[in-house]
């Protein structure tokens, strides 16, 4: 089977779904402003959409679909990354 036409498995979903996760719409918006130095005026909070965000996690993780977190192991391991990352600073801001 070609791996473009590879279908999206377990890690597939759990990237559709964070990247439909408000909060890691608002991650993303903070990570943002931050590496950029930019702020809050210049990069509102809910900038970023569903759309967006996986325009993000398909570049940050080198892809072009999401299906191919299940059949590539470094854009997988990217992936968990940057998921451990998103709720390592989730728990940080809910306990703000």
């Amino acid at each position: 089977m070609c791996e473009q036409n590879a279908k999206g498995g377990k890690l597939a979903r759990q990237a559709a779904m964070l990247c439909q996760d408000t909060s890691f719409q608002l991650y993303l918006d903070r990570r943002r402003r931050a590496k950029h130095n930019m702020t809050e005026f210049q990069l509102p909070d809910g900038t970023h959409n569903t759309e967006d965000a996986r325009d993000w996690l398909c570049a940050a993780c080198q892809i072009q679909s999401r299906a191919e977190l299940d059949h590539n192991t470094t854009a997988a391991a990217t992936f968990r990354r940057i998921r451990q990352c998103f709720l390592k600073w989730k728990q940080q801001w809910r306990q703000q």
